[in-house]
Order: structure tokens, then sequence, then C-alpha cells
């Protein structure tokens, strides 16, 4: 696989565009024509090459490039716009909307990343090795359309909404999220491998939530179902005990948040609803 390095050449300081940062845009263009590509950095637009210092090699298809971007990109947003295939690689910090409207391929975030990481994904993994940000995987504000397939891991901790909205897919939190994770979902999994504020699955129709930490309370509009002795999160299986909650009874109750029965003695009052079915 070739490689093509795109290296800050100094620091942004505001908001900038990077909707033509992908394999799918570089490939099959020369160093030159990269450089020409235009941008946008606040309310003005400026060439690659402004930005950017390039070096590699593209290939001739964008299943055989990967792009290694080198740098502090937090005010860089879009980076893997709509990304079919081949291979993205940040090594620093990015901003928002990493793989927005991602269908393939793999991008690789070696610091942070800001909100709406995988909104609206379809295909494809992002994997965050440091923290994210608020709704990942998550529709924009006023609109249904969460992501619905490919996979997210977040070696960190993740903000609020994770999940708001999905339809399909897997996001893997390894350390602790927000508050109202799957809120909206109608399916996919949300698996939190830490601790969870609370809230979970707020308005769900389907999917799983699964939370392998502490969280203080189920909302009221769950029922216990069971007590399962693991969950299966793609060819996984995750040992448990869970306490299995079906829910939102305010949607159409057809959603799963299952929580850590060693971690949360605190719902153990839950059992004496089982005793009596």
């Amino acid at each position: 696989m070739k490689q093509l390095f795109l290296e800050l050449k100094r620091p942004l300081s505001v908001p900038t565009a990077a909707d033509g940062i992908s394999p799918d845009v570089l490939a099959e263009r020369s160093l030159e024509e990269i450089g020409r590509l235009e941008m946008w950095e606040g309310n003005r637009r400026v060439s690659l090459a402004e930005i950017f210092t390039t070096r590699g090699e593209t290939g001739d298809t964008a299943s055989e490039l990967s792009v290694v971007v080198c740098g502090d990109m937090r005010k860089m947003r879009r980076l893997g716009y709509k990304m079919k295939s081949g291979m993205l690689r940040i090594e620093g910090h990015a901003g928002m909307y990493v793989g927005e409207e991602m269908c393939g391929g793999s991008i690789s975030i070696e610091g942070s990343a800001g909100s709406w990481v995988g909104s609206k994904m379809t295909g494809g993994t992002i994997e965050v090795h440091g923290d994210a940000g608020d709704h990942i995987g998550a529709a924009y504000r006023g609109s249904r359309d969460g992501m619905r397939g490919g996979q997210i891991v977040v070696h960190g901790n993740a903000g609020v909404e994770a999940g708001c909205w999905m339809k399909e897919g897997i996001i893997r939190i390894k350390q602790n999220a927000g508050m109202f994770p799957g809120i909206h979902m109608g399916g996919g999994l949300v698996l939190i491998e830490g601790d969870c504020d609370g809230r979970a699955g707020g308005g769900m129709t389907g999917g799983r939530v699964v939370i392998r930490g502490r969280m203080e309370n189920v909302l009221p509009s769950f029922t216990i179902e069971e007590i399962r002795d693991r969950v299966r999160v793609g060819e996984e299986r995750i040992e448990g005990p869970f306490y299995v909650f079906q829910g939102d009874v305010g949607g159409a109750a057809k959603g799963r948040v299952f929580v850590s029965v060693t971690g949360n003695p605190q719902l153990k009052w839950c059992e004496k609803y089982l005793e009596t079915w």
C-alpha cells in the first residue's frame, strides 16, 4: 500500500473544512494536483499547499492508498468525509465530524477526536486512541439519520448521546461515557466498558446498550426482563452477569439495556420483580 503524507505547516486558528482529505479524493492525483486542491479556512478559500506540506506517493486506486495526516487537527473538520475505501491515519488530535457519511475503509486517530465522530456512517471502521466528544455515530439535530453500519472504537472516554438515532453497527467505548447513550436508537449496539452517567436508551425502539461498569439508575420507563450470564458483541461473548431491561415504553419497547450485576449492587431491588414472574 502506498503512503501519502500531509504535514501541517502552521497552527490552525479557525475551523477549517477538510472534506477533500480522504483516499477517494487524493488517489490518482499527482502531488502538484493535490497541492492545488481548495479548502475553506474560516471564511477564506485557500489551497491545500498553503496548509500542508505534501510528500510520498499516491495509489492507482483509493484502496491502495494510505493517507497520513500529521499535526494538531482539532480545528480541522470532516476528515474522511464520505470515505469509501483505503486508509486514513491522523497522527495527532482530530476535530469534529471525522468519518462523516463514511461507507468503507478505515480511519485511525492517534489522539482524541471532537464531536460527531462517524455521523451518518454506513460502513468501515473508525478507531480513536484517545477520547471522543459528544454524539458518536449520531444524527445531527433535527435529523433521524444516525449510524447505519460499520464500527467505531474509542479507547478513552466519550461524551453524551453516543449512538443517537443509531440503526445498525457497533460503537465500543473502552472507558466511560456521558448521559443518554443509545437515545432514540432503533438498532445496533453501544458497548460501554466503563461507567455511564445515566439515562441509557432513552426513547429507544430497538438495539442494545451494554454497560459493564456502574450506572446509578435505570430510566423508570424500562422494565426488568431477566438476568443473563453473558451478552454477544459481534463474534465476542462478554461475560456478565447482566441485568437486562426492556424499553423504552415511550417507544416500541423493543430495545434492551444490559447493566452489570456485580458493578451495580444498588440495582438489586429490581430482582424482586423477577421472583414474582
